[in-house]
């Protein structure tokens, strides 16, 4: 009771904090949303947050202990935490940033569908069962169950509080801008809006809450998704071959892949153009850059910490086995629908027109969905960009919210009451209230961050959370559940090497910003203005000849050439007078976007040689214990009751 009357409050303050706030929100960009249509994307919006608190309330009063709070007292079923997963996993990235990615880059963007699914079956293969059965709650408690305790809950909860704040910083700001694209909020208030319902989800609700959110939201992007996707494909009888003729047909594709090409583009046909958006090479020019961000993805999944905690919340390890299941086919049929989404979103709306929105394509689907509900200019079209815009702000708090739980976790759990209380009794109140206090601090920090790194690019930030994932948690989790010989000293070299190795390659990457090249590239474009104006103006001023979809395509090169020549205006004075990155490098030291394939084995060697060179007595004594274990599901209860 106390609770739910402490969260009364929270969401009383925070609606008023709102309410006061709307009157003075400046709308978004014309070209997303029109002013008059703002009341019914609030009440949108209003409905779906609603319902996220009213389960929050609900589930208040259910969190009484640690193992509530951390998760959810194994009570979630197979099915429930499958699609806990699936809320989990698919973040606005992944609804809003593949199908732009695929709408822009056609093949190539598929790719990210593609990784992020089979790494879902190294996930099922070697993590979650073995993790289920040890019992335990975090990341450290894995590697501290055969390791050091002190200097694995230290080395743990690091990696994971590195590899939490990097993913959330980029969901913070990535929020912020998609939630002012989208429905016009200014971008500091989208961030803290976010940052607000986050915490309260995770300090009243724990896991039983932000495990509900989670499913909430996964349905209601499935269902947003299928809506779309039937939309798009119905008038061709669910056929994909005249779909797809229709997709490599169209002028819009055929453009936008002679831009991507271009001086090699001017000896290929029409259909040759269109054909080209089915293949790769548009977007990874090099292999080694497809291989390396494959590994990233499918072996930082395994070790991303707040997908492990989804499977301390069931109750065994055959409803562990089922969640990695259903999670599989939510997540394989979603990726599936991403193509559809992509590929309608090309044809339908047109890669200029989506780039003249953000240059980055992740407005295709709210695009998408405007145009398949009339336009921009009818209740339907803005009925369902409204619904999508709100299903992508319920995304982002969803993975927010689990971010946020992780890192508590790992400051209150492992840092708080493993190694500053270890040797000490603490109640399981008192542990609540450090994760509640711990989740307050993160939450805090997050909001600050993400407010401090607008503008930044986040897109490093991602590809830095799985690097790190992959190079220093899964080789450490890994060797710990597999490899007899694996010890302490393997594991705190396996995490500081790939931890060092990821994030050191990353600084001197082409993910960077390189003042010299963005001035080179700014003034390409200026240079070749007057040449594509006077085109796309030959083609407006004569319409009659021309038919209506060059005019459409016209329109919409001019769009799109009017913004690109504004931001690279806008790059020459921002970077004027500057020639060094942040590393104080002119360009990049290596061509690798995505350190994986570097940064991956280094850890593992590392890992590998210092347990070979230093022995461990207490690892190789608690070996066949952990082997039991994590085979059996032995002793389970009494480790999830601490």
């Amino acid at each position: 009771m106390r609770a739910s009357r402490a969260w009364s409050s929270v969401i009383l303050c925070v609606i008023s904090v709102l309410v006061a706030l709307m009157p003075n929100v400046a709308l978004a960009d014309a070209t997303v949303i029109g002013g008059e249509w703002r009341a019914l994307t609030l009440t949108v919006f209003a409905a779906v947050i609603g319902l996220t608190i009213y389960v929050t309330y609900r589930s208040a009063s259910h969190v009484k202990s640690a193992a509530d709070f951390y998760a959810a007292s194994g009570s979630i079923s197979g099915l429930q935490n499958g699609w806990a997963i699936a809320g989990d996993y698919l973040s606005a990235a992944s609804f809003l940033g593949i199908a732009g990615l695929i709408a822009l880059n056609g093949y190539d963007g598929f790719m990210y569908s593609v990784g992020f699914l089979v790494a879902y079956v190294t996930v099922l293969l070697v993590i979650a069962e073995p993790c289920r059965n040890i019992g335990q709650y975090t990341l450290a408690d894995i590697l501290a169950y055969r390791n050091d305790p002190k200097l694995s809950r230290i080395f743990g909860a690091l990696s994971v509080i590195t590899v939490s704040t990097f993913y959330l910083t980029a969901q913070m700001v990535g929020g912020g801008v998609l939630v002012k694209t989208l429905i016009g909020i200014d971008y500091e208030v989208s961030v803290i809006a976010v940052g607000v319902l986050m915490l309260g989800y995770v300090i009243f609700g724990g896991m039983v809450a932000t495990t509900w959110v989670q499913i909430i939201k996964a349905t209601l992007l499935v269902i947003a998704s299928i809506v779309l996707v039937m939309l798009v494909w119905v008038p061709y009888g669910f056929s994909l071959p005249d779909f797809m003729a229709d997709v490599v047909g169209d002028p819009k594709v055929q453009a936008r892949v002679a831009a991507l090409l271009g001086d090699s583009s001017t000896v290929m046909t029409p259909s040759e153009l269109g054909q080209r958006f089915l293949e790769p090479g548009l977007l990874y020019k090099m292999p080694v850059d497809q291989i390396s961000l494959a590994m990233a993805l499918v072996f930082g999944t395994a070790g991303l910490p707040h997908i492990l905690m989804r499977f301390f919340t069931v109750h065994d390890a055959q409803q562990a086995r089922k969640s990695v299941l259903w999670a599989m086919a939510i997540i394989g049929g979603f990726y599936v629908l991403t193509l559809i989404l992509g590929f309608g979103a090309a044809h339908l709306v047109g890669p200029a027109a989506i780039s003249a929105v953000d240059a980055g394509g992740n407005m295709a689907a709210p695009l998408l969905a405007q145009y398949l509900g009339g336009g921009r200019d009818s209740f339907w079209g803005n009925f369902m960009l409204a619904f999508v815009s709100a299903v992508a702000f319920a995304t982002i708090v969803a993975v927010v919210a689990g971010l946020v739980l992780a890192a508590a976790s790992a400051m209150a759990h492992d840092l708080y009451v493993g190694v500053l209380r270890a040797g000490r009794q603490v109640s399981s109140g008192q542990q609540v209230a450090a994760a509640r206090v711990a989740t307050l601090i993160v939450g805090a920090m997050a909001i600050l961050i993400g407010i401090a790194a607008k503008g930044q690019n986040v897109a490093v930030l991602v590809g830095l959370a799985f690097a790190v994932a992959a190079s220093a948690n899964f080789p450490c989790i890994l060797l710990t559940l597999y490899w007899r010989r694996a010890n302490t000293a393997g594991m705190v070299a396996g995490m500081v090497v790939g931890t060092l190795v990821a994030v050191g390659l990353t600084l001197v990457s082409p993910n960077l910003t390189y003042p010299l090249q963005k001035i080179a590239a700014a003034n390409k474009v200026l240079d070749a203005e007057q040449a594509k104006r006077t085109a796309i103006e030959a083609v407006l001023q004569n319409p009659w000849p021309q038919s209506e979809s060059l005019i459409v395509k016209a329109r919409a090169e001019q769009v799109a050439l009017d913004k690109a020549i504004r931001l690279a205006q806008a790059d020459i004075k921002k970077y004027e007078g500057q020639s060094r990155s942040f590393m104080g490098l002119k360009e990049p030291l290596i061509s690798l976007k995505n350190p994986g394939v570097i940064s991956i084995p280094a850890g593992f060697l590392a890992a590998i040689l210092a347990s070979l060179w230093i022995r461990d007595e207490r690892a190789r004594a608690k070996w066949s214990e952990l082997y039991v274990r994590q085979n059996t599901g032995m002793g389970i209860s009494k480790s999830v009751s601490h």
